[in-house]
């Protein structure tokens, strides 16, 4: 690329660019550093983003056991209807999280045609399980959609020839296709992570607002939108931070992407 051709494109990336950057600056510009301790340590504040890494860190968990297989199924088989199933894979994506929140309580509500059956020995709303439930029904299609990607670039030749040395699926899944999708797969996994982090309509119609069992950061900072505007904004740097250390520390793991003409496979029975 010529230098002009860079120069030309830098300008019209501008436009984005400052959409994306400006809002954050404006945000630490009106944190108060001097006080930014006393609210992110106060116990409610602290309970909250307890609760909202434990449970994202849950719903990642279960978007990854759940999520691969489906991912490796869409990626690789072929027959009728395929198109509707990826459709309703992704459509959490484009769904309203208020109507996702509704489903989800209709669903696994104790009217739900599910919930129904369950109350009332087991009860699914207004817990902190709905909180796991609701981020992880938002958030898995991001994770589906990049290690699909993922195993869609997998060299077939690669694990034929696993197959044809003697390696059963599994290993051949385990030590070829899952190392050369392992970018597309992390980074599937933690934008599902952070979406699960940021999740806050789904969770506020089925799992409700309650401090301590349900109330995560994007709850607490509404609810502290009508005390003190300083609070939220300072409860927001914060995610900010942990969400962006994270996508940091991610990178930082995952390195330059390997070439998949240069792998090996594995010989040998599993």
């Amino acid at each position: 690329m010529s230098a002009r051709h860079g120069s030309l494109l830098l300008l019209l990336s501008v436009p984005a660019l400052a959409l994306i950057v400006l809002p954050l600056v404006g945000l630490f510009l009106n944190t108060e550093i001097a006080r930014f301790g006393s609210y992110v340590c106060c116990p409610q504040v602290a309970e909250a983003l307890r609760l909202t890494l434990v449970t994202s860190l849950i719903s990642a968990v279960l978007i990854l056991l759940i999520g691969t297989p489906l991912a490796y199924w869409l990626a690789y088989s072929e027959f009728g209807g395929k198109q509707v199933i990826d459709t309703l894979v992704d459509l959490p994506l484009v769904l309203p999280p208020a109507v996702a929140g509704v489903a989800l309580l209709m669903t696994f509500g104790r009217v739900g045609f599910i919930g129904i059956h369950l109350a009332p020995k087991i009860t699914l709303p207004f817990t902190t399980a709905a909180v796991v439930m609701a981020q992880t029904f938002v958030a898995g299609p991001f994770y589906v959609r990049q290690a699909r990607v993922g195993f869609e670039s997998v060299p077939r030749q690669l694990q034929m020839a696993s197959l044809t040395m003697g390696a059963s699926p599994l290993r051949t899944f385990l030590k070829v296709t899952v190392p050369i999708a392992s970018h597309a797969i992390l980074a599937g996994l933690v934008m599902a992570w952070a979406r699960a982090v940021g999740e806050f309509g789904a969770t506020l119609m089925f799992a409700g607002n309650l401090q301590g069992v349900t109330q995560t950061m994007p709850l607490a900072i509404y609810a502290a939108m009508e005390q003190d505007i300083r609070i939220p904004v300072v409860l927001s740097v914060t995610l900010v931070a942990v969400s962006f250390l994270v996508i940091i520390v991610t990178k930082f793991l995952l390195g330059p992407k390997p070439a998949p003409q240069g792998a090996a496979a594995p010989s040998g029975r599993g």
